[in-house]
């Protein structure tokens, strides 16, 4: 898809849904609706659960369960999916690659959930001390647009480091055995191998202020273009919405359930990883633009686009008004 093509797409989608929510009012949640929604580390299904949302829903929900944006998107390509609940950067390398998949709902935290983390016996008490270094490199993740602001914040070039291409599921493993010198992780990976073999988060204060942390639902335009699909699609936002708000509120019960419970971790590191968590926030379309394109301009910069796109021609604003009421 060349970018004449895209950009017709999707101010076309763009001004669909604005017409469709002019009858929406109108629609009704269809029961039998099967709404498939991409997650990752089984949050979003354990957020709903934890808040009592998963219930509630009122039409047919899967969610299946994926390490990374790449795989997502492939599921997305192949029709298996309707939305996805992914990072900052997949959307950015979806439409690199030519597939529009637009952003129908925001979700940050101020202070970032990736961590660089050292392998045993290394401590990085600096950012500039990346240079050299082996680093993970995770294409078409999130975890790309952060390692990259973290070399800028630097002065470092992806010249100066050793890259290695690996996939999400393989980095706690990289880090533990030594195959490279930084992974950049999330939790509960990163206590969990501090604690176990040793491995440390990069010591510079400039690290927890590198990007905020921002995940996006993003959308196959055929499932947008369904209006029973639609319905649905709004009355899960709005439950993932009044979800993110209940474990803002209710954080000790949200990590028990979530850290503790279903990935068993004790209850001393529930309470570390809930201290360096910052809590959810939403974001209408308009609201997340800038950030996304400060990823754009990122990526660009580095040599990972080919071009700088426009973040406006990424978001739809549909569901707004679920963001705006829930919030």
């Amino acid at each position: 898809m060349n970018r004449r093509t895209f950009l017709s797409f999707a101010s076309a989608l763009s001004l669909g849904l604005a017409f469709g929510r002019q009858t929406e009012a109108a629609l009704t949640v269809d029961p039998n609706t099967m709404l498939a929604v991409a997650d990752q580390s089984e949050f979003v299904r354990h957020l709903l659960d934890a808040s009592g949302e998963a219930p509630k829903l009122e039409f047919q929900a899967s969610f299946p369960n994926f390490a990374g944006g790449p795989a997502i998107l492939e599921a997305m390509r192949a029709a298996a999916l309707d939305i996805a609940y992914v990072g900052d950067t997949p959307p950015i390398q979806a439409r690199a690659a030519g597939t529009l998949l637009p952003i129908i709902g925001t979700f940050t935290r101020e202070v970032a959930q990736y961590r660089l983390t050292s392998r045993p016996g290394l401590v990085i008490n600096k950012l500039a001390e990346l240079k050299g270094k082996k680093l993970s490199y995770v294409e078409g993740s999130g975890r790309q647009a952060f390692l990259i602001e973290a070399l800028n914040r630097a002065g470092i070039s992806l010249k100066d480091v050793e890259l290695v291409n690996l996939r999400v599921a393989d980095l706690p493993d990289a880090v533990r055995s030594g195959a490279v010198d930084v992974a950049v992780l999330t939790e509960p990976h990163v206590t969990r191998l501090t604690k176990q073999v040793g491995a440390s988060p990069v010591l510079d204060p400039v690290e927890r202020q590198i990007l905020p942390s921002t995940s996006y639902f993003y959308a196959r335009p055929a499932a947008l273009a369904d209006p029973k699909k639609v319905a649905a699609i709004e009355s899960f936002l709005g439950a993932f919405a009044r979800g993110a708000n209940w474990a803002n509120a209710n954080r000790q019960a949200w990590g028990k359930f979530y850290y503790t419970d279903f990935q068993r971790i004790s209850p001393d590191d529930t309470a570390v990883i809930l201290a360096a968590e910052s809590p959810l926030v939403l974001q209408t379309s308009v609201e997340a633009i800038p950030h996304h394109q400060k990823l754009i301009d990122i990526l660009y910069q580095a040599g990972s686009l080919k071009e700088r796109f426009d973040a406006k021609t990424s978001f739809v604003s549909t569901f707004d008004p679920v963001i705006v009421a829930a919030r």
